[in-house]
């Protein structure tokens, strides 16, 4: 399966980790990005999950994220990284996404971890969401760094998360 078109709506926004011929900031509709999969191998532990985002169905809402341009020659090299990158619950799954300030979607290339998968947590109370962001850390950092890392880069690219927001909230006061 190859494509030209992956959206990073999580680390991928701050750390794609592969080569890309153009980025642009996009958004898909009828799905939300939500704390809801469990991480035992990259912001936590299988003692200690920590948590990290999905897409989550919600008609009507907006997800905004980034859209990455790849060549065509490398995408099967780059999607095998980026299945083990993601081999913890995260499967392929194919979405409309618009690049800001153009209307005509896109076929495009995401990961999504869907409830069922032996990681995924499921929704919970952000104080508790956060609880957990707070204290758990795994090979690739802290749980909290991921957080603030995402929120930052929101801040920076001018996109609004209330869910993202909420949480960096709770984790600095």
């Amino acid at each position: 399966m190859s494509t030209e078109w992956i959206f990073g709506y999580g680390s991928l926004i701050w750390r794609p980790s592969f080569a890309y011929v153009e980025r642009h900031k996009g958004w898909v509709t009828g799905w939300q990005r939500r704390f809801w999969q469990g991480s035992t191998d990259h912001r936590g532990s299988p003692e200690s999950p920590g948590r990290v985002v999905t897409l989550v169905d919600e008609p009507g809402a907006v997800c905004w994220g980034m859209l990455y341009r790849i060549r065509t020659e490398l995408a099967d090299r780059i999607l095998n990284e980026l299945d083990y990158r993601e081999k913890a619950g995260y499967t392929r799954h194919f979405v409309d996404c618009c690049i800001e300030g153009e209307h005509h979607p896109r076929r495009t290339l995401t990961y999504v971890a869907h409830a069922g998968n032996p990681n995924y947590l499921g929704p919970a109370d952000d104080r508790a969401i956060a609880r957990q962001i707070a204290a758990s850390a795994g090979p690739s950092g802290s749980n909290q760094e991921y957080l603030v890392r995402l929120h930052e880069e929101f801040r920076k690219h001018g996109i609004d998360d209330d869910h993202v927001a909420r949480l960096y909230e709770l984790l600095v006061s």
